[in-house]
């Protein structure tokens, strides 16, 4: 308290407007409450925005990173060709890519079976990592089962499972695969490419180092596979981060523009509160007007009682908003620190600075009205 004591003496605007605030202490409470309550709503309404970004982006994952090259059935083409996959090594120059063939076929273990989509792949481990075993780097022989094809079959590496009629021994049971997956593992086997029917591949798919990595690669195999014809559909997952992206930006815009009518239903009780406060003290105005005190003075304490207002309604509101914050991630995301990422310090920034932006704009009438009105016609009763 003796910063701010000093800081009032070596300001005399705001001494005088902290004593005239405390006159009316209850009209003065609640404009400060109506600050409150829109810095709050608006730092609160970004944070939640944040939160909900970041937990999809979580969902999603490395998506991103992530692009799938399939044949184009409107041209007529069925199956990529070992000359369409070595053209798509060439092009990527960063990343891995995975030739992926594909068939649904009856899987058993014991008295336990199921029908399955079985996927063929020379290099699962770039896709993959394992919950029980080693996925290896080039898959010979044996098998990797998903998640949820090994609790259905109660399998576990070293088994034994039958996929129509072949046995393999489990390498590696997968780990689940949280979100969107070009080639979900979760219910499904891996097998050797060779052992799976066919000679070409139902889609590639390039896991690449970043996103940036991702767009160049899905550009370049474009340029390679579809100079003559448009052999080859790309789909890239980073155009459904973008979207989603663009959504949350949205919706972030939405729900502050929703909070700051709050902050501005606060900035009209406040333009209340000094409008009743100049008008009760007419005759104290008109004093000091009359004792030589200059129109700027009394515009500048006038001011200084709306941005005490608004400082004071604007911290207390930051101080909730951040334990608002707080909570919300802890609940959401398992994450309380999540709070204190630069997007939710600078809602509370704006919120905070929008506060007092508001109080001290709506003193603005009330100060050049109070300023402005003669000496004498004050004094008068």
């Amino acid at each position: 308290m003796s910063v701010l004591d000093d800081l009032f003496r070596r300001v005399p605007a705001l001494l005088m407007a902290r004593r005239n605030l405390s006159r009316n202490r209850i009209r003065s409470g609640l404009a400060v409450l109506g600050i409150i309550i829109g810095v709050l709503a608006i730092a609160s309404l970004g944070m939640f925005g944040t939160t909900l970004r970041t937990g999809a982006t979580q969902q999603l994952g490395d998506i991103g990173n992530e692009i799938s090259v399939s044949p184009n059935f409107q041209e007529g083409i069925e199956e990529l060709t070992e000359r369409d996959v070595d053209e798509i090594r060439r092009a990527v120059t960063d990343g891995a890519v995975v030739p992926v063939r594909s068939e649904s076929k009856l899987v058993s273990r014991g008295d336990r079976q199921t029908v399955t989509t079985v996927y063929g792949m020379e290099n699962p481990g770039a896709l993959y990592e394992a919950e029980q075993g080693r996925v290896p780097d080039r898959l010979r022989q044996g098998a990797l089962v998903g998640s949820g094809t090994a609790g259905l079959l109660d399998v576990e590496p070293g088994n034994t499972i039958s996929v129509d009629g072949r046995t393999y021994r489990v390498a590696a049971v997968l780990a689940e695969q949280q979100g969107i997956s070009l080639v979900s593992p979760n219910n499904a086997v891996i097998v050797p490419i060779e052992d799976v029917n066919g000679t070409g591949y139902s889609q590639v798919v390039v896991s690449a180092d970043s996103g940036q990595a991702a767009n160049e690669s899905a550009v370049a195999i474009r340029e390679a596979l579809n100079e003559r014809e448009e052999r080859v559909s790309v789909f890239e997952l980073q155009s459904i981060t973008a979207g989603i992206n663009e959504f949350f930006g949205i919706l972030n815009a939405f729900l502050i523009g929703i909070g700051s009518i709050s902050l501005v239903v606060a900035g009209v009780s406040i333009l209340n509160v000094m409008l009743m406060s100049t008008i009760e003290r007419r005759q104290e105005i008109g004093v000091l007007r009359a004792v030589g005190v200059q129109r700027g003075d009394v515009i500048r304490m006038i001011l200084a009682e709306a941005g005490l207002l608004g400082v004071a309604g604007g911290v207390i509101g930051a101080i909730l908003a951040v334990g608002a914050g707080v909570a919300l991630n802890a609940f959401v995301l398992n994450d309380p620190l999540a709070t204190f990422q630069a997007a939710n310090l600078l809602y509370i920034v704006l919120a905070v600075g929008f506060g007092v932006g508001t109080s001290v704009l709506s003193g603005l009438y009330p100060a050049w009205k109070a300023a402005n009105e003669r000496p004498v016609e004050a004094l008068r009763k």
